[in-house]
């Protein structure tokens, strides 16, 4: 099982100056900013073990192999960090629009669809609603905005506009969406309730561009190995040869988790917890962030336990997303290592140069040959090696 969780950096990356993120540290500033971290079973693994934090001692008796991986690929977004894990490095990053989206996208999109625009601009969810919410509620207008990434988002309240057609809407501006517009993702953002109370409901849909390139779930369908989805691994990945579980928490993420180890079924899972993303990161809320990280770590005893004897985990992260900057934007970070399972050999697994060495290891692991440009680090998990 790859877990990734969502936005949880250890680091700035080697080249975060070129993205204006120096000083970003997701987990060593946050714990500066809290006192201190007190994650006690990510801590036995080996986190402290990886970087300095107020809180997360290192150990000398780690439960799990432990290290960092470096970025890679252009961009620092969900995408780009989930494609390198899965072999598929970008050469550049996704296109943004900080001053919103030419005329002429909006006016295809709009001509197609049948409905007017509001908004393209650069702006949080809750900011966007309650500029344009009531407007969009008296014409029927798409609320088009985007934000730091590379995305194409459209809102729409549940009762003006059926779910179904907002759906429709987000596949024609993926198909519309093209060089040199080819964003990373269009996402639906359906809300509901009335003016100055709006709220986003729980449909959320994203529409990812496809991998330009042979991923690692890629050569898994190939070699017939099962794989499953928990959160929004399959959108990112276009939906090809995977489906997921949508989530609407951590907590629903964990429980589907929790159900695939206890099932019969084998191959692969790829889970993202997103909580400390989209609740906490975005929002610079850092007591939210920490009161996520230690949800999850008591929940990491119940995964560790559901574990078969040839079962491997590996706990990472695909960006940072530092709650304590002034940024509410994604980080060029470093992203946590960490790996458990019985045939695991707790040995320091070093600085990796590429996300990608973790979906060598996987294919390794499964018995496939695909390498995707990355180096595995299986022998030294394997005990005796």
């Amino acid at each position: 099982m790859i877990l990734v969780l969502d936005g949880v950096g250890i680091g700035a990356a080697p080249d975060a100056a070129a993205y204006g993120d120096v000083g970003s540290d997701t987990l060593g500033n946050l714990a500066r900013a809290r006192g201190e971290l007190v994650l006690p079973n990510l801590a036995m693994a080996g986190l402290g073990n990886i970087a300095a934090l107020p809180g997360v001692d290192r150990t000398s008796k780690p439960v799990a192999a432990w290290g960092l991986m470096r970025p890679a690929s252009a961009g620092k977004d969900s995408t780009a960090g989930h494609w390198e894990m899965a072999g598929v490095r970008l050469s550049k990053p996704f296109p943004t629009y900080p001053n919103g989206f030419p005329a002429d996208v909006l006016d295809a999109f709009s001509r197609a669809t049948g409905r007017a625009v509001l908004g393209n601009v650069a702006a949080s969810g809750t900011d966007i609603l309650a500029r344009c919410g009531e407007e969009h509620e008296r014409s029927g207008a798409w609320i088009v905005y985007t934000s730091a990434d590379s995305v194409f988002q459209i809102a729409a309240h549940e009762g003006v506009v059926p779910l179904v057609e907002l759906y429709a809407a987000c596949l024609v501006a993926r198909r519309q969406l093209v060089a040199p517009h080819d964003v990373s993702r269009v996402i639906a953002r359906p809300f509901a309730g009335a003016a100055g109370a709006y709220e986003r409901t729980t449909n959320r849909r994203d529409y990812s561009i496809e991998p330009p390139g042979e991923t690692l779930i890629d050569a898994l369908a190939a070699a017939g190995v099962p794989r499953a989805g928990v959160g929004k691994v399959d959108d990112l990945f276009a939906g090809r040869h995977l489906r997921a579980r949508h989530t609407s928490s951590n907590a629903e993420g964990i429980e589907g988790i929790l159900e695939w180890l206890r099932g019969s079924q084998g191959g692969l899972l790829f889970a993202n917890l997103v909580d400390f993303d989209t609740l906490y990161g975005h929002r610079n809320d850092a007591e939210g962030f920490e009161r996520a990280l230690r949800e999850f770590d008591d929940a990491l005893p119940a995964i560790r336990d559901a574990l078969r004897e040839d079962d491997l985990l590996f706990i990472t992260a695909d960006h940072g997303n530092d709650p304590t900057t002034g940024s509410s934007d994604h980080a060029r970070e470093n992203v946590p290592l960490l790996v458990f399972g019985d045939p695991v050999h707790p040995v320091p697994l070093g600085e990796r140069e590429t996300f990608a060495d973790l979906g060598a290891t996987v294919a390794e692991w499964l018995n496939v040959g695909f390498r995707g440009g990355g180096q595995s680090f299986l022998p030294a998990l394997e005990r005796g090696h």
